[in-house]
């Protein structure tokens, strides 16, 4: 890994004044961190749940009777996959434009910082709100989806402007960004829209010149049909047309996604071999550029007709996991817009989202450099 954190810094130091541009959307959340009170020491002061398998075992004992559970609001940021994903890319100094859930008919105040950075902020309806409850072990995300239902591709349209004025803010882009598909749903009807009355309008690429990058963040599709998860995955595919798709997941997600496919995996294979296996044979049926996935431990992307993969700076007291997987997702997607190797684009993911795991907050080029150093020399951090 040492040698990886190295090169990872030269390939830094390199591009650290390059500028480029990106265009994302289409979620917005105001996300309320949470933590649950195990024991009251008093009125000012309590130990937590722990981790998820103790609020498990919690709600167990209650089944058939009842029981009352203490919540501590610690924190209200602003959230959703595109928000959390722009705030860590507009800290590595991009160029952004965000299109999403952001308010109605003012922007609220949490995502006021990210509207004052970015070049341009298109708002089409008020933000969802998260509950996200803390632990340990992971984290338990309980959405008010409801204002979301308003992202249509006609309101798309009505806010942005007409295909001709989409199709120029996206030709100006080294990456193009649509998450959150689970919780939108007309995300399908925007994502056929683009296909059906942008794609003809996108200027083509001279010879040579690399395509720009799509890139797609499902955001946990259990609730979601096998049928509608089939018909989202074509949708990413026709991407490919005029863009670089990257499909980005985390593990849950990946064996989500494989068993879609009818993608069997290896349960007898160590867990490294098993998450390459599934990686590996579910990229197989996307048809895009690259399948990227993002475990709490490590990280891994199918490109072509190869497999890699990285270990990553695991925490096991973390200030906060809420938005670790977005934030992993701007480094990859950053060293990708930036040219670097598919290792060096890993490299780049687990060290924003271990920064951000330990700070509580994105990091900056020079945060990134100073953490990978760190790691490399003294494997402490």
């Amino acid at each position: 890994m040492k040698e990886n954190l190295n090169n990872l810094w030269a390939s830094m130091e390199a591009n650290k004044n390059k500028k480029i541009s990106m265009t994302i959307g289409l979620d917005g959340f105001v996300d309320e961190i949470i933590h649950l009170v195990d024991k009251r020491n008093d009125f000012e002061s309590f130990t937590r749940i722990p981790t998820l398998e103790a609020l498990g075992h919690r709600i167990n004992r209650a089944a058939g009777l009842s029981t009352n559970i203490e919540m501590v609001p610690v924190q209200v940021k602003l959230g959703g996959n595109g928000p959390i994903l722009s705030n860590a890319l507009l800290n590595y100094g991009v160029n952004l434009t965000y299109i999403g859930a952001l308010g109605k008919p003012g922007i609220h105040p949490v995502f006021q910082d990210l509207a004052e950075k970015s070049q341009k902020v298109y708002s089409l309806c008020d933000p969802g709100h998260t509950d996200a409850l803390e632990f340990e072990d992971g984290k338990l995300l309980l959405g008010k989806l409801t204002t979301l239902n308003e992202i249509t591709w006609e309101r798309f349209k009505e806010i942005v402007g007409n295909p001709d004025k989409i199709a120029a803010m996206i030709d100006n882009c080294t990456l193009f960004g649509m998450e959150n598909w689970t919780m939108l749903p007309y995300m399908g009807e925007i994502w056929q829209g683009l296909i059906d009355e942008v794609f003809p309008l996108l200027k083509e690429k001279p010879g040579g010149e690399l395509k720009p990058l799509a890139f797609f963040d499902l955001a946990d599709p259990e609730k979601r049909t096998k049928e509608d998860i089939l018909a989202a995955m074509k949708q990413i595919g026709k991407f490919e047309e005029r863009f670089r798709a990257v499909l980005g997941l985390n593990e849950k997600e990946l064996y989500e996604i494989a068993d879609v496919f009818g993608v069997e995996a290896d349960s007898s294979a160590n867990p490294a071999e098993r998450m390459r296996s599934a990686a590996t044979k579910t990229y197989a049926h996307l048809g895009i550029y690259c399948l990227v996935v993002h475990p709490v431990k490590e990280a891994c992307c199918c490109i072509g007709s190869e497999y890699y993969q990285v270990e990553g700076p695991y925490c096991d007291r973390p200030l906060l996991t809420t938005g670790a997987g977005d934030n992993f997702n701007a480094g990859f997607c950053l060293g990708q817009s930036l040219g670097m190797s598919p290792t060096d684009s890993l490299t780049l993911g687990v060290c924003t989202s271990g920064f951000y795991v330990r700070n509580a907050k994105s990091p900056t080029y020079s945060e990134t450099m100073d953490f990978a150093m760190q790691w490399a020399e003294q494997n402490t951090i």
